[in-house]
């Protein structure tokens, strides 16, 4: 017997709590897929959701944007998509296709319809949802769905950040921090054929750096982090994972002439030595995560070359404990949500 009601986590208000609650399973309109989710990261720019942090969000919202699951159902005019397919949809839901940005290739800076899954639509902390068929990747077999869910933004932005740095195989790379994004950004680095170097605080990190795959550790709480770097030949491209700006400030000396820092990690501010800079052709760069292909992409090397996150999950009926957990820093390193009983 089929039921016409899910299962979802909302948020009602600004800064309200998760609310387990049941709904209509929603149906796709044009361009759009229902799919049955089987995963969903929470990842921490789900707090612009949850906290209203970002202007325009209607509520209730459903959060979530590293979704993996199967096409439940096609809306009108989608083509290329079948039921029952493996498919997963990260923080880029969707774009016009027609503005000056998009028609330039920068979808990720659509000037008419931006949409940002669980933030202007609602999300994958829930057992259905309907995405912008333009926003669906393809996951393929060699994942499981907690698996494919975090590289769904996580493992998109370092993996897309690092092959949009202008490093080339051998060149020296950084990863700064060794949290949700870093653990993957070091060994995302490792099978590109970087030297990986990985900077986190304290020598407890050391074995883990290495575990991944990390050519060198330096400690950023035993001395200065860019002047270690700079013993070490400096990097080409420093991929600032972290979301303090202190940490991002204190490594942008260590890059080798014509370095760039990569950042990825939100802050709010960060300071710059403008002689650094010119003195060395440095550049400091933010990156987008990307789009439903990049995603593929991703998807497609971390089988091809063996790239996992390491993964807490819980079940969506213990969704608050799983957003804490997250919001706590200390969970190692991702926190999953699973649909299944």
């Amino acid at each position: 017997m089929t039921t016409s009601m899910m299962r979802a986590a909302q948020v009602s208000r600004a800064g309200g709590p998760l609310e387990l609650v049941e709904r209509p399973i929603p149906e796709p309109g044009p361009g759009t897929v229902r799919i049955a989710v089987e995963a969903c990261g929470i990842c921490h720019s789900d707090s612009l959701s949850k906290d209203g942090l970002m202007p325009g969000i209607t509520y209730p919202r459903v959060p979530g944007h590293e979704v993996v699951g199967r096409i439940h159902a096609l809306g009108p005019d989608v083509k290329g998509w079948q039921v029952g397919e493996r498919v997963g949809v990260g923080w880029n839901g969707g774009y016009c296709g027609w503005c000056e940005r998009c028609r330039r290739g920068d979808f990720f800076a659509c000037q008419t319809s931006s949409e940002v899954t669980g933030l202007t639509h609602d999300g994958g902390y829930a057992e259905y949802m309907i995405a912008p068929a333009l926003a669906v990747a393809r996951v393929p077999a060699g994942l499981t769905p907690a698996e494919a869910a975090p590289l769904m933004c996580a493992g998109l932005t370092t993996f897309n950040a690092l092959r949009n740095s202008g490093a080339r195989a051998g060149d020296t790379v950084a990863i700064l921090g060794l949290g949700g994004l870093g653990h993957l950004g070091v060994q995302f680095a490792v099978k590109m054929g970087f030297r990986t170097i990985a900077i986190a605080r304290g020598q407890d990190k050391a074995p883990l750096a290495k575990q991944l795959g990390a050519h060198e550790y330096i400690d950023s709480r035993a001395g200065d982090p860019a002047a270690a770097l700079a013993k070490l030949g400096g990097a080409a491209t420093i991929i600032a994972t972290v979301t303090n700006g202190d940490a991002m400030s204190a490594v942008h000396a260590g890059l080798a002439p014509n370095g760039t820092l990569m950042v990825i990690g939100a802050a709010e501010a960060m300071t710059v030595s403008p002689i650094v800079l010119l003195m060395g052709k440095r550049a400091v760069k933010g990156w987008y995560s990307g789009t439903a292909i990049d995603a593929q992409d991703t998807l497609a090397f971390s089988v091809l070359a063996g790239v996992r996150s390491m993964n807490e999950a819980y079940p969506l009926a213990r969704v608050a404990e799983a957003y804490d957990r997250m919001m706590s820093g200390a969970a190692r390193f991702r926190v999953v949500l699973t649909m299944g009983a």
